[in-house]
């Protein structure tokens, strides 16, 4: 019997590599702005703006095996430069259009369904520039925990906190040749992160075979957190 799982974002770059590993066994509901490179009998799209609609107003199934909350933003400054606002709209994208998504679906979550979150590997790691998206998925981190120990065992909650990844969303900061071979050389496996290494481990998380795996915070870096090599 197939699953039903709920990807808020799923059109582009990380979404949608999970939405096409994951629409080969279960079907998979898409809430996002746009659907162009959505073509799939097992993929359902909801047009759905996370920072202006509630999702439990869409048609989406009254039972969900899993859920995953994808949108996000790069914004890297200096903190002495960066307007106040920013940070404002750095937390509502990643971390309070969340919250409110989850307050609208955790009622709908089967037993034993999953949850999987997205971080950075900047909030283990300082950086420089990094003060507003590293606080934003700190949120996140700290609202998976909880939320992971509040709902046990009936709903696992994991994050996934990669490095760089060669998305539409990082695409200013992979510019050209140059920025991508600096930014390759400082990761211990000498190379920014794919769509397809961080989708593996979420779909990993959302699967029942995996269910003793919850309030955990999984790097997927390229050794950037842990190892240094250079």
């Amino acid at each position: 019997m197939k699953k039903k799982i709920l990807l808020i974002g799923g059109s582009y770059g990380i979404g949608l590599e999970m939405a096409k590993k994951l629409s080969k066994d279960h079907h998979v509901f898409v809430a996002s702005r746009s659907s162009e490179l959505l073509s799939n009998p097992n993929i359902t799209h909801i047009p759905f703006d996370a920072l202006k609609e509630d999702i439990s107003e869409k048609v989406i199934p009254e039972k969900l095996d899993g859920f995953v909350y994808c949108p996000g933003s790069i914004n890297l400054k200096p903190f002495k430069t960066m307007g106040i606002d920013t940070i404002q709209n750095d937390m509502e994208i990643n971390f309070f259009a969340l919250v409110k998504a989850v307050k609208s679906i955790i009622n709908r979550m089967n037993e034993g369904s999953s949850m999987v979150f997205f971080s950075t590997v900047a909030v283990g790691t300082g950086m420089p520039f990094h003060t507003s998206v590293a606080a934003a998925k700190g949120a996140i981190e700290g609202f998976a925990r909880a939320l992971a120990a509040e709902y046990a065992p009936k709903i696992r909650v994991n994050v996934v906190a990669p490095s760089l990844v060669d998305t539409p969303l990082s695409e200013r900061l992979l510019s050209n040749d140059k920025k991508k071979e600096l930014i390759n050389q400082r990761h211990p496996m000498k190379r920014v992160g794919k769509t397809g290494d961080i989708a593996n481990m979420a779909t990993f998380l959302l699967d029942s075979n995996n269910s003793w795996v919850t309030g955990q915070v999984i790097g997927v870096d390229g050794g950037m957190s842990t190892l240094n090599v250079n």
